[in-house]
């Protein structure tokens, strides 16, 4: 069970992450338009990926390991990821600054993430592996849709 703790954790903080750099994407897009500020916030992801990349590839070459990435030849579609990516940025910029605001655009977010994983693990989309779609995939679904619909009429 511990060794799960980080794997929540790490969830978490990607959550808080995502409410971070959506409401600060949303607030540059308020005062200039919402493309100009997925660019904004994709040029800024690229120079600190960047980063990370060298100091990873230092890392590796001073550990005398061999990167993950150059074991084998990747499919081209699994470098397609910032397309949704810049798309993301855009509509939720576009959704916070309307009457959803934050947490109604990040509890949208959430369910939109919930039904296509669930979708995506039915089907096995993407090279994940296949699970069968069971009753509480369902309720799953409808009580996160229900959270959302309480957090975003729930203060009118």
């Amino acid at each position: 069970m511990l060794g799960r703790s980080k794997d929540w954790l790490a969830g978490i903080a990607g959550g808080v992450l995502l409410a971070l750099m959506t409401n600060c994407n949303s607030l540059l897009a308020k005062h200039t338009s919402s493309v100009f500020g997925s660019w904004v916030a994709h040029g800024i992801g690229a120079v600190a990926a960047l980063v990370l990349v060298l100091l990873a590839t230092k890392a590796f070459r001073s550990g005398g390991g061999k990167p993950e990435g150059e074991r084998g030849k990747r499919p081209l579609w699994f470098y397609l990821g910032g397309i949704p990516g810049a798309f993301t940025v855009m509509l939720a910029a576009i959704a916070v600054n309307s009457s959803l605001e934050l947490s109604g655009t990040i509890a949208l977010m959430l369910v939109g993430q919930v039904v296509f994983g669930i979708v995506s693990d039915s089907f096995g989309l993407f090279g994940t592996p296949r699970r069968r779609l069971v009753l509480a995939d369902l309720l799953v679904v409808l009580a996160v849709l229900t959270g959302s619909a309480l957090i975003i009429f729930g203060g009118e």
